[in-house]
């Protein structure tokens, strides 16, 4: 399944048009020569690319990424995601997928931020707007793609005016960020925002488990621990964690531990097999046959020109 903008995006596009075109150039003037740079305020950082990037693995965090300039394609699962402009990206929870941007040069480069979420301060929102109930949808993964309002653009354009006043920043940028967690939680997306960081729901019960693979993905992995650790039965982990995930908690660890190799094998001058045993491989043809049917083609074939690159850093 392919997600892409429709008419209402396009409108959107044209609405936050003049708001978008005095951030791009001061976006990249502070990225610089650099393809990514990170503020002073925690969790927050620019992008910027001058050509197009071919598919390559990466893992979000719980995050908001907005593009300001370009187009993105990002590959969760079986679910394809092509956004702009006019529209932003949600993660609620640490997900593998394949990125792709599929528009930037030098005359108009791809401008994008990546803000981490604060989930603590989004339960506290939640409870003090009496949220909890609001709307609930019925299931779906934790990515999705919202509105990007003219109201978000502005509260990115403020966090722009102070990014040459450090203590400005540090202050009042916060209090920015929750207001763009505000605009999320009260989005369309919103709701599915609100269920997988609600404490008690079966989301976040499946979000926990996400969590512990996401640090122990070399580790064996028994189901039975897994969803002991979640509070579910093994039946519902499962139902639960495909539908925010799209993918089964053994194919969840698969995908985070080849895209860990791939960005050691980018990184780091090893072989495959010294990848394959570092992410919790004990078979070396097996991590060559999962590698090769995920990336395309075998591990050092496929990061051998991509190592003449300047890696896998990733834009938000």
């Amino acid at each position: 399944m392919i997600l892409e903008p429709d008419a209402a995006d396009i409108r959107r596009r044209e609405e936050t048009e003049p708001i978008r075109a005095g951030l791009a150039p001061r976006v990249a003037a502070f990225v610089g020569n650099l393809e990514e740079r990170a503020t002073p305020l925690p969790g927050l950082r620019f992008a910027k690319l001058t050509a197009r990037k071919p598919p390559a693995s990466y893992l979000y965090d719980p995050c908001i990424s907005m593009i300001i300039r370009g187009k993105k394609r990002v590959q969760l699962g079986g679910t394809t995601y092509c956004y702009d402009e006019s529209r932003f990206l949600l993660t609620a929870v640490n997900l593998p997928t394949v990125t792709e941007v599929l528009e930037a040069s030098s005359e108009v480069p791809y401008v994008s931020l990546l803000m981490r979420l604060d989930l603590d301060a989004a339960r506290k929102m939640i409870a003090d707007m009496a949220l909890q109930g609001a709307n609930m949808p019925a299931g779906g993964t934790a990515m999705a793609t919202g509105p990007a309002t003219i109201e978000l653009f502005d509260a990115v354009r403020r966090l722009v005016d102070l990014l040459d006043k450090p203590m400005d920043l540090a202050h009042l940028g916060t209090l920015i960020q929750r207001e763009i967690i505000y605009r999320i939680l009260t989005s369309p997306t919103g709701a599915r925002f609100r269920e997988t960081v609600l404490l008690g729901t079966q989301s976040q019960r499946t979000a926990k488990a996400i969590a512990w693979l996401r640090e122990h993905y070399t580790q064996p992995l028994k189901i039975e621990n897994l969803a002991k650790l979640a509070g579910m039965g093994v039946s519902t982990l499962h139902h639960h964690f495909r539908a925010m995930t799209a993918m089964s908690p053994l194919q969840y660890q698969k995908h985070l531990r080849l895209h860990e190799a791939r960005r050691i094998l980018l990184g780091e001058n090893v072989d495959a097999v010294t990848a394959a045993v570092r992410v919790g491989y004990e078979s070396a043809s097996q991590f060559n046959r999962e590698y090769r049917r995920m990336f395309g083609a075998p591990p050092i074939r496929d990061v051998a020109p991509l190592r003449m690159g300047k890696g896998q850093k990733m834009e938000g």
